[in-house]
């Protein structure tokens, strides 16, 4: 597995496994292109995969939503949102991690970017970002947006993974998911620490 930030920068400018892992966790009669028709509803948004070295390896933090919020309540998520005009892909993730766990972006560095997908239920385009910092981060949460913050060691995203019935907005669905510490991480940020395993373990 790939830990130095400057291998997994390295890394993300090569060729990405994109789809094949996206797939992986992938719910059940979901598409990862929006049909034609709908090119013109799809919202564009970018989020950060914020990495930094802890004690027992590599970790990545995740946001827990309040479940009150209209997109994804309850859900585990990375920091991001929708980009505003004016705004680059980037810019937005680095706003959004501000607003929502009080990292600043100088206190980043960004490596590159994992491969940009279309969520069907809430329309948005996703641009994950990849993040580091040398530190733990010092969080300042928001507590409209945030319920709690979990440091994920990405090691423990190795499968098998589980599988789990959840209540989706599209009805109950048995979506692929890892559990930990009493969370269950699915969907669109399953998908992308998917991809970014795959990228960092296939050397």
């Amino acid at each position: 597995m790939i830990t130095n930030p400057d291998k997994i920068a390295a890394a993300l400018k090569g060729d990405l496994p994109g789809s094949q892992s996206h797939y992986k966790m992938l719910p059940p009669k979901r598409v990862l292109k929006p049909a034609p028709a709908d090119q013109s509803k799809v919202k564009q948004s970018s989020v950060l995969l914020l990495l930094f070295p802890d004690n027992d390896g590599l970790k990545v933090c995740l946001i827990k939503r309040p479940t009150y919020m209209k997109h994804h309540a309850g859900q585990i998520a990375l920091p991001g949102g929708r980009i505003e005009a004016n705004e680059t892909a980037q810019e937005t993730a680095l706003r959004e991690t501000h607003e929502e766990i009080g990292i600043t972006a100088d206190a980043i560095r960004i490596l590159g970017t994992l491969t940009s997908f279309y969520v069907e239920v809430s329309r948005f385009q996703i641009t994950p970002f990849v993040g580091w910092m040398d530190t733990k981060p010092r969080f300042k949460l928001c507590a409209n947006e945030v319920e709690k913050t979990i440091l994920f060691p990405v090691k423990a995203f190795k499968p098998p993974y589980a599988n789990v019935a959840l209540q989706t907005l599209t009805g109950m669905l048995e979506v692929p998911c890892v559990k930990y510490d009493g969370e269950i991480i699915w969907g669109a940020t399953a998908m992308i620490l998917s991809e970014f395993y795959d990228l960092i373990t296939k050397a």
